[in-house]
Parts: C-alpha cells; structure tokens; sequence
C-alpha cells in the first residue's frame, strides 16, 4: 500500500514508518524536520522515500497515497503560546492534508490530543461536551470537525486520535517539549511545577502505533482516545525511574494557566471499535525506555 506520513521523522511517526516498512507498505514521509530527526529513521531510510517540506505545501508534491497518517502537527501546548500563528499553519496543514486524500480516494489518520479535556469528569470520554481553552486545543478541536465535514460532503474516512501522555524511543529530538518521562530519564535533575499530584494516563508509544495501524481499516468518521485507562502522578513517575537511574527531583511553583491538571482515558470505544487494548505496563515502559537511551543501570548479574 502507498503509504504517506506527515511528521514521519518525528517521535511517534518514526516508529510507525517503522512498523510499516516492516509490513512491506511503500512509504514516503513528509517532515520539515523541527523536531524530526533522520536519525530516528536509520533503520529503515533506504527503504522508504523521504521528503523535506511542510504539510502546507502537500499538494504542490503530486503524491499519489492510498493512505495518510498525519502526524507532522506542532504537537506541544507551550508551542502554541510561544507562537499563536501555529494555530493557522495547522489547520492549513490539515485542509491540505484532506484536500490530498479526496483526491486520492485515501484514508486519514491524524493526531488530536487528550488535553481538550481539561475540567472534564474522569475518566475522559471521547463524547464529553469540550471547549477549546488554548490555541492549542483550539486547532485540535477545528481539525476534528473539519475531519467530520469531508466525511460529509466527500466521504473522506478518518480517524483523530486523542493521545494521551505518550512516551519512548525515538524523542529526544523534541527536547524540551518531550514527554515528562523522556524528559525524566535524560536529565540528572528535573523540575516539577506543582507538587506532584498532578496526573496523566501514560501511554507508551509501542501501544500507539498499534492503535495507528488498527483506525487505518475503519470507514467514518472517528475519534478515539488512545491510553491506558490508568493515571499516574508525576511523583510516582518520579519514583518508578529512580528505580532505574539516579534522578533529583526539585519543586517550583507552576506558573501556567489553564493547566491541565488530570487526564485518564476511558478507552471503551476503540476497545470497542479496533479491537485494541494497551499491552505495555508503565513499569516495563520505563525500563524500556531508559535502557533505549542508555540511562538504565546495569542489571545485577
């Protein structure tokens, strides 16, 4: 299958290039390379085509896919704060994106984001009346209802996924904007703003790209969370990688507004709808993911 992935050398699109090139998919990826890297793609980059560029432009590239994983979204809150015009090179992205599926008769599957629930009832349901509450939430959101409307009038199929809190190999490119356990295991030292009471539902990026690969075979249009169903706090997270490597801990009063305080997914629909279910326990991900960056400590003999 021609397969396209926008942000393919990213995070979370590396490690489903990954996966799709091991399937025998003819992949190209689409990546402006902010915090993509080509390292993430050594594996597999002389089996795949790779373009450097933004979604903005997809269309002037007279790509031909039968099916679009759209991750190459700016996908941290803090980056819309530093710069509110990312709100419109998104959704341009995303309208170029769907423009390139209807006329290939392709299937979408995009990144949404679990930090639209902010203020909603545990766990998190993907039918929960949400508010935008930031740019962020706000290009999320426009997107999930664009999705809704080229299904309508075009019969575009696509799936959003609500991430919730993912984490792994292949992220230290996004540095500061890396997920709080990535962040944890490559610093000696990290800062919590609060007091550690503060939860998420921790995904581990293994899990996502199953989650990917399954909304890929569904005809509608959908939206699913994607987690574990668990919250974790940051001082449990704390505690479970000084199990696995030296880490310092200070503390400082949280200077954001509209923080999002807890997030924990009811996955029952794509439980439901894919057949899915979150494999990787939190502890095993931690341990897997320290000892993918080298910070694990050496297992006793």
């Amino acid at each position: 299958m021609r397969v396209l992935v926008t942000g393919g050398a990213g995070f979370i699109g590396s490690n489903l290039v990954e996966a799709l090139v091991g399937r025998g998919d003819d992949v190209t990826v689409l990546d402006n390379f902010s915090t993509g890297t080509v390292e993430n793609l050594e594996k597999v980059r002389d089996r795949i085509k790779t373009v450097q560029g933004s979604c903005t432009e997809l269309l002037k590239l007279k790509l031909q896919p039968e099916l679009i994983f759209h991750l190459g979204i700016p996908s941290s809150s803090p980056m819309y704060r530093e710069n509110p015009l990312l709100v419109g090179e998104a959704i341009s992205g995303f309208m170029n994106v769907m423009e390139l599926a209807k006329q290939n008769q392709a299937k979408v599957v995009y990144a949404s984001s679990s930090s639209m629930y902010r203020g909603c009832p545990k766990p998190n349901r993907e039918d929960i009346q949400t508010e935008p509450f930031d740019y962020y939430t706000e290009a999320r959101l426009a997107m999930e209802r664009l999705a809704r409307v080229y299904h309508q009038l075009h019969g575009v199929s696509s799936a959003g996924m609500r991430f919730f809190s993912v984490y792994g190999p292949h992220e230290r490119a996004k540095g500061k904007y890396a997920n709080v356990i990535t962040q944890m295991i490559l610093n000696d030292e990290f800062t919590i703003y609060g007091d550690g009471s503060q939860t998420r539902d921790f995904t581990h990026v293994d899990d996502v790209v199953r989650a990917l690969v399954l909304a890929a075979g569904k005809n509608g249009a959908f939206v699913f969370n994607v987690g574990t169903g668990r919250e974790t706090s940051f001082n449990e997270v704390a505690r479970l990688i000084q199990k696995v490597k030296p880490l310092k801990i200070k503390y400082l009063p949280n200077p954001i507004e509209n923080y999002v305080e807890q997030t924990q997914a009811d996955i029952s629909l794509v439980k439901r709808e894919l057949s899915w279910a979150p494999t990787v326990k939190l502890e095993d991900g931690v341990r897997r993911t320290a000892e993918y960056y080298g910070k694990g400590r050496p297992k006793k003999q």
